[in-house]
């Protein structure tokens, strides 16, 4: 049975700039893994299947898609993950392909604070590519369209960004609320959690 829209997640790779214990997808905030965050907001948002692609941190991302949502989220592997993000965005395509899906919504697993009205807003949209927009800037997710599926790079560290410098003519830029913040070092979890823990008081 085909769904008009997947949610794909990239979480493979590695994290090599997070210099804390373990891998900075597993890492605490708000007392959830950053992951889950990010994770639970795609699944929130219900625009359809989520599709978590993991490579380096495949067993943690494993058992986290069968605590949140048994039938909802479905952990793929990228085997090439070391060769970069367009291996595992080309991985989340296929699986879309293979369910018959009419359009993708990217968003990357170390971003969690992207809103599920955020994911909706994206997926809402009938342009062959739409992006979030934060403060000007084209963030993820973006929604890519099967008809723009051939354009996207099969080789390198790039995932869509590049084909909305390509092809700006074919974006809608969606104006969204939430932070695009990513986490790459353990400088930015900390930053975060100060964050919280003052905004608690």
């Amino acid at each position: 049975m085909s769904t008009p829209t997947i949610a794909v997640l990239l979480a493979a790779g590695a994290g090599t700039r997070f210099d804390g214990d373990g891998h900075k997808l597993d890492a605490e905030l708000d007392g959830l893994p950053i992951a889950d965050h990010a994770v639970r907001a795609a699944v929130e948002a219900d625009i359809g299947p989520v599709v978590v692609v993991a490579g380096a941190n495949a067993p943690a991302l494993a058992s986290l898609a069968s605590e949140l949502a048994v039938g909802t989220v479905t952990v793929v592997d990228n085997p090439r993950w070391a060769d970069g993000m367009s291996t595992s965005l080309a991985v989340g395509v296929s699986t879309a392909r293979a369910r018959g899906a009419h359009a993708v919504v990217v968003g990357l697993a170390d971003q969690p604070f992207v809103t599920p009205e955020t994911w909706r807003a994206v997926a809402a949209s009938t342009w062959p590519i739409a992006a979030a927009e934060y403060d000007g800037r084209l963030r993820n997710p973006v929604r890519l369209h099967h008809s723009v599926w051939p354009l996207l790079p099969d080789a390198g560290d790039h995932g869509a960004r590049h084909l909305l410098r390509l092809r700006p003519e074919l974006v809608e830029r969606v104006p969204s609320q939430g932070s695009p913040a990513d986490i790459d070092t353990l400088e930015d979890l900390r930053s975060w959690q100060n964050r919280s823990s003052t905004n608690s008081r």
